[in-house]
């Protein structure tokens, strides 16, 4: 028998559809059902290396913890990665497919909507449920004709929808009532219930609101959700990241880590773990500041050599020297461990127009662009602490050492049981960069690396928490959308369908 679906649509981007489905995931989980997520496509730089090298949206890798799964392709059949306001690299089945000009992100319908039908069929008859996530708006009517992720799939896959509402921005109901309006009526037959997220006082006072919306559209109200402080799960896309790392209970001495804040930035969920450290500030810096920081970071980027010219006309580049200068630590991940050496080339024009471009020049690497993109999870150890990790490599420069340094990351060979040289690390670890993401999840390397810093500021080492625990924050997700959401009405929507 083919699985029950439920789908989360919203009224926008960012109203909390990505955390709604993986607190769901995790109730229905709970009940021992057979759950997967599913979103059909996904724009986002903030991506997840499948066991199997495949590339998929941050979002359902988490949805997938929630399930108890691990992440595949199959829950992300489309992916797009935006490199600038006009391209973008598009992920289609977890694999790279072609680089989209603006005027072509209609043809993704045409050409892949057979992948995403086949994808979904696949989990539709080997789970009992499936929980899909809509994208941005449903209502997006100069989109309507290329939808492939709201209403589109909404059909298809025969699913009632949530509509989700976001009241922290204001006009929860006009956007409500409005995305109803703006649908033709077969859609609107899709549309049977709507929570509002992000609530904080008394749930009472939206009472006459909540009534009306329900008059207004026929949709039954599912529940006011409060707003979530401290939930540190990743994001789907950058909106979570603009809105900067945000915790409480912090020391009163507090390790200063700035992460600067580079064009087309990629993978920015590599430091929520840092900002759950009670001992840890973390700055999502525009512009130098006028402090130093501890730590500054170049992270991800999807356009490294743009980046550059970013760096320099912001003068970061004299700010991490600067901060070098201090007895600070400057290093960078990905995008940003490229930049941070002698020369970038793009010969293919992979990601640039510009055929090559002078790094920073603070490590002794050289990168040069090429096909096919490295996806592939990582385990090993860091070299100088011997702490485990795990992380992933997503990227299209190849790295190349040109001086004396030491390793960053001993990655074990996924071939043979050898190990395999990452990254380089300089001047007793003061400058450094990998390729590696998602090593700051790794609890004891994270402890160890956040210890050295405050060893070099004279402070007393501290022991590894395991504060940044992925499944515990979904489980307290989880328990405040039962609390919160009508799950009587939630399940009587999975058991009628459409």
């Amino acid at each position: 028998m083919p699985a029950r679906t439920l789908m989360i649509q919203g009224t926008a981007s960012h109203v909390g559809k990505s955390t709604l489905v993986s607190a769901l995931c995790r109730v229905f989980t709970r009940r021992g059902l057979r759950v997967a997520p599913f979103k059909a496509q996904n724009m986002s730089n903030n991506s997840f290396v499948t066991p199997d090298g495949k590339e998929i949206g941050r979002a359902q890798a988490v949805q997938a913890a929630a399930c108890g799964l691990a992440p595949r392709a199959d829950f992300n059949p489309v992916l797009i990665k935006p490199a600038d306001d006009l391209r973008a690299q598009l992920i289609v089945a977890g694999d790279v497919c072609d680089t989209l000009t603006a005027a072509d992100f209609g043809m993704i319908r045409r050409r892949y909507w057979s992948v995403v039908q086949e994808s979904f069929s696949r989990l539709a008859h080997e789970f009992d449920l499936v929980v899909l996530e809509g994208a941005g708006s449903p209502a997006e009517v100069n989109l309507r004709d290329c939808d492939v992720v709201n209403m589109q799939m909404a059909r298809f896959a025969g699913a009632p929808v949530v509509l989700v509402g976001d009241i922290d921005r204001g006009g929860v109901f006009a956007s409500l009532v409005g995305t109803w309006s703006l649908l033709d009526e077969p859609d609107r037959r899709h549309l049977k219930a709507f929570a509002v997220n992000k609530f904080r006082g008394d749930e009472h006072l939206l009472d006459g609101g909540l009534t009306r919306v329900s008059k207004e559209t026929g949709m039954v109200c599912a529940g006011v959700v409060p707003y979530i402080k401290d939930m540190n799960i990743p994001e789907e896309d950058s909106l979570g990241w603009l809105s900067g790392f945000v915790s409480t209970d912090k020391m009163p001495d507090r390790i200063r880590v700035g992460i600067v804040d580079l064009p087309a930035i990629s993978n920015a969920t590599d430091f929520e773990p840092l900002a759950s450290e009670p001992d840890v500030e973390v700055l999502r810096m525009e512009r130098p500041g006028d402090h130093l920081v501890d730590a500054l970071i170049f992270p991800g980027t999807k356009h490294t050599i743009q980046a550059l010219s970013f760096v320099r006309a912001r003068e970061f580049d004299t700010f991490a020297e600067r901060v070098l200068e201090a007895g600070g630590m400057v290093g960078g991940i990905c995008g940003g461990y490229q930049l941070l050496g002698r020369t970038i080339r793009d010969p293919e024009h992979l990601e640039s127009d510009q055929a090559e471009a002078c790094g920073l020049g603070i490590l002794p690497v050289e990168t040069v662009f090429a096909v096919p993109k490295i996806v592939q999870p990582v385990a090993g150890r860091h070299a100088e602490s011997g702490t485990a990790v795990t992380g992933y490599r997503v990227h299209m420069g190849r790295t190349t050492i040109r001086g004396k340094s030491q390793p960053f990351i001993h990655m074990q060979s996924p071939t043979a049981e050898e190990y395999l040289d990452d990254g380089v690390s300089l001047d007793h670890g003061r400058k450094f960069g990998t390729s590696v993401h998602g090593l700051f999840e790794c609890a004891e390397f994270r402890r160890w690396w956040l210890n050295r810093l405050r060893r070099w500021k004279g402070w007393e080492v501290l022991p590894v928490t395991h504060s940044h625990s992925l499944d515990a924050k979904i489980d307290r997700l989880a328990d405040v959308v039962v609390k919160h959401l009508a799950l009587p009405v939630i399940d009587r929507l999975i058991e009628e369908g459409v």
